[in-house]
């Protein structure tokens, strides 16, 4: 029986020719850099061979890349501006599918389930949200009325930053997968590694500076920044679940009032 060798590096030979290509070298420019000869870059690029971990790291220096971005990710799938910003240093994932997992559970039919994250896991969960062990262990939902096509989760709120949503509040998120897709001014459960699940209203800047600016509906509190490498997860706003109603808003309904007055005058006075 004949051997077979494994393929340890399923996406280096697409990303080397993705990135030589950006960098506008033939394969002779670049085996001159590396001080290879061509023959072994054109066998690395149409996998006949794979590099020794030296011209790996070699590679990964001169592309500024990491490692496992050249050896596991597509790179032929980026934009020309996130090429760009990996050049510049910025080895971020603007779009949110690097080597991610979404730890989540089904029912008995196989049908994916809503978790609720109480209050008392909210502190574990930029730790925990990966694992299916801590997402097990959540309290589970039905909102039948929601596209049993998509991925939802619900979030503890706190704080007077969103309202109408009030404190003790609970969110329920949509799973975004590529966050480039998100329009600015959609309201979002952002979870970050500092300061952990936050609701907010997302403005997109990821093409132009790599970043979320997160902004609230109560003007006290000023916008803020968060770049694109410290999310961990981001979840579109769908509904929420109160403990008490919103206060009327008296003032916009006077205006209503007012209007539909003066549409019943101007009906009148058209029937005269």
């Amino acid at each position: 029986m004949a051997n077979t060798k494994k393929e340890i590096a399923p996406a280096l030979a697409q990303n080397l020719k993705v990135l030589r290509m950006y960098r506008k070298l033939s394969q002779q420019g670049l085996a001159d850099i590396l001080n290879i000869k061509r023959s072994r870059l054109n066998a690395w690029e149409n996998k006949m061979s794979e590099p020794s971990v030296q011209h790996i790291l070699q590679l990964a220096d001169f592309f500024r890349v990491s490692t496992d971005r050249l050896l596991r990710q597509n790179m032929s799938t980026l934009t020309r501006y996130e090429l760009t910003r990996i050049e510049q240093g910025y080895d971020v994932d603007l779009r949110g599918r690097h080597l991610r997992i979404l730890a989540t559970t089904v029912d008995e039919n196989n049908n994916e389930q809503i978790e609720l994250v109480p209050e008392k896991a909210k502190a574990g969960y930029t730790s925990g949200f990966s694992d299916p062990e801590f997402i097990k262990e959540l309290p589970r939902l039905g909102l039948p009325f929601l596209d049993q096509e998509k991925k939802y989760r619900t979030f503890p709120i706190s704080g007077d930053s969103m309202p109408p949503v009030g404190d003790g509040s609970f969110v329920v998120g949509e799973y975004v997968e590529d966050w480039s897709t998100i329009k600015s001014g959609t309201p979002s459960i952002v979870i970050t590694q500092d300061e952990g699940i936050v609701f907010k209203l997302v403005h997109n800047w990821l093409e132009e500076k790599g970043c979320l600016q997160l902004s609230s509906t109560n003007p006290s509190y000023q916008p803020y920044e968060v770049k694109g490498n410290e999310i961990l997860e981001l979840w579109k706003f769908v509904n929420y679940i109160s403990p008490t109603l919103p206060e009327p808003n008296l003032e916009k309904e006077l205006v209503v009032e007012t209007l539909l007055a003066l549409q019943r005058d101007v009906h009148e006075l058209k029937n005269k």
